[in-house]
């Protein structure tokens, strides 16, 4: 496992980053399919033994159960300083005007109640889940200003938005003289390329790290079209998604089946070295639920697409409106 600077950082990530939204009670939140404590302990372990050292949680992921289940985990089997913990702030945690959004009343009570979960004194990463239209973003990058330099957040990201929201925080973060997102965690997978427009350009041309989320497009890239499993049949959110392009979608899920078939690898192994490939990206974000999901993942650092297989899984794509935020 070699580690990479997030974006013109001295913060190095691992090239494989631990995406932690199905560990958590499935009592809690609406996340039925997450792995409770015991199950979901063996996998940090088996990550940690790979050399993984960046985890990636939410705490919106299973009402904040998720961040209470890796603080735990990390503060038993590993050293506070040689990883690197990523959480999110923004969407609903409790109810009222200011329980959810980037507004400073809900980013200073949300960074303390993530610290608390997580049993930790600091964020390596904190990253702004979405963009709010509802909040100025001068008031927002004020704010998230304030916990780095409170020392409770040593870097700041953002998530899934446009371009040109993602580059007016940026800017308005330089008129203030305030902390600079050192990272963008958007949607990037074969089914989904839209990011390669504008974003992907604008995060390399600023030096801005890319850990893309989904990066498996919620596990349709790795198994035959049209079939499901337990997770994909109760998320509501994924199901929402890669329904505008079908016919294409299929014909990528059937390039990546042929590749896969022809290397005597998985088909998972192929859509992350294709992701992999971009020179945008730093690391993807890969979630787990079984052990050979973690075992494919390290894999497919050992992959190097040709150009022939590049073109074969990406000539069937068509644009289509962006989807996750």
């Amino acid at each position: 496992m070699e580690y990479i600077k997030l974006g013109n950082t001295g913060l190095r990530v691992s090239e494989i980053v631990l995406g932690c939204m199905s560990f958590g009670e499935p009592s809690r939140g609406n996340q039925p399919w997450s792995l409770p404590e015991d199950e979901s302990r063996p996998f940090i372990e088996q990550a940690l033994a790979a050399g993984i050292n960046t985890f990636d949680t939410a705490d919106v992921y299973s009402a904040g159960s998720s961040e209470e289940i890796v603080g735990r985990a990390l503060k038993d089997m590993a050293k506070r300083e040689e990883i690197v913990i990523a959480s999110k702030v923004n969407g609903r945690m409790y109810p009222g005007p200011h329980g959810m959004g980037l507004s400073r009343a809900h980013i200073m009570t949300a960074i303390d109640a993530s610290l608390q979960r997580l049993g930790t004194d600091y964020i390596d990463l904190y990253q702004i889940h979405r963009f709010d239209p509802t909040v100025p973003v001068e008031e927002t990058m004020q704010a998230l200003d304030d916990v780095v330099r409170a020392g409770k957040v040593r870097y700041i990201g953002a998530s899934s938005m446009t371009a040109w929201q993602f580059a007016k925080m940026q800017y308005t973060a330089d008129l203030g003289g305030w902390t600079r997102f050192i990272s963008m965690q958007d949607q990037y997978n074969l089914l989904m390329r839209e990011e390669e427009r504008e974003m992907l350009p604008f995060c390399l041309d600023q030096g801005v790290g890319v850990i893309p989320w989904s990066p498996l497009a919620r596990g349709q890239v790795t198994r035959p079209w049209g079939t499901t499993t337990p997770r994909a049949a109760s998320d509501q959110f994924g199901s929402e998604l890669y329904q505008q392009q079908v016919d294409a979608a299929k014909s990528i899920v059937d390039a990546v089946a042929s590749i896969a078939k022809v290397r005597g690898v998985t088909m998972a192994q192929i859509a992350l070295a294709w992701v992999r490939n971009n020179s945008a990206v730093t690391a993807p974000i890969v979630g787990v639920t079984k052990q050979q999901h973690l075992t494919d993942a390290i894999e497919s650092l050992k992959i190097t697409l040709t150009a022939d297989e590049l073109d074969l899984l990406e000539s069937p794509y068509l644009p289509q409106n962006p989807e996750g935020f």
